[in-house]
């Protein structure tokens, strides 16, 4: 089980460099693709990515228990025009058994004129990584960046939603293994960085 869990915990490493360097890489041949040719593309329709980390407090209740731990982990978002984006974020939980989420979310940013804080709702769906995992979440929440540098967010998050589990147990007098489905209710209280890559 440990030797598994290395092998996810390598995997999600990989998947993690793969997020943060893939934007550089894109702005750097874009940038470089305009330069060499000799008629360059109009910019396009204001895309753009957010990247950094999050960092706070996560609580699990269900079964009869809650739970409380921190979290901490990085994140990745598209930004497209009219206030949508596209994110994903890969969260380290202290909680017994050390719960990985994997995230993909849908947000979206409300303007307010003359404010640099950016508010926004998202929802969306995520993956548990823990024994006898992967298990299945929904998540919800929504939360404000606000603006402290060119370019540079502190955010304020509140995600929560369910977390379906499954958990076998064997009976040694019968020779039977039967499953059993619990929910756990999931909260996070996070803050972090954002950066919007020029």
């Amino acid at each position: 089980m440990e030797e598994k869990s290395h092998h996810l915990f390598i995997k999600f490493s990989l998947l993690l460099i793969m997020l943060i360097t893939s934007p550089h890489l894109i702005t750097t041949a874009q940038s470089s693709f305009n330069l060499s040719s000799p008629n360059p593309l109009p910019p396009s329709s204001g895309t753009s990515w957010l990247i950094g980390g999050r960092i706070g407090m996560s609580i699990g209740s269900g079964g009869g228990s809650t739970s409380a731990g921190f979290q901490i982990g990085p994140m990745g978002e598209v930004l497209f025009g009219k206030g949508m984006a596209v994110g994903t974020e890969l969260n380290i939980n202290t909680q017994s058994g050390t719960p990985i989420e994997w995230a993909d979310y849908f947000k979206y940013y409300f303007d307010i004129p003359g404010s640099t804080v950016k508010p926004y709702v998202n929802g969306g769906l995520s993956l548990w990584f823990v024994s006898g995992g992967p298990y299945f979440g929904i998540r919800i929440g929504g939360g404000a960046n606000f603006k402290v540098a060119n370019n540079l967010y502190i955010p304020a998050d509140l995600q929560f939603g369910p977390v379906f589990f499954s958990e076998k147990t064997y009976d040694w007098w019968t020779g039977q293994s039967t499953s059993k489905t619990n929910t756990v209710f999931y909260v996070a209280i996070t803050t972090g960085i954002r950066y919007e890559l020029p």
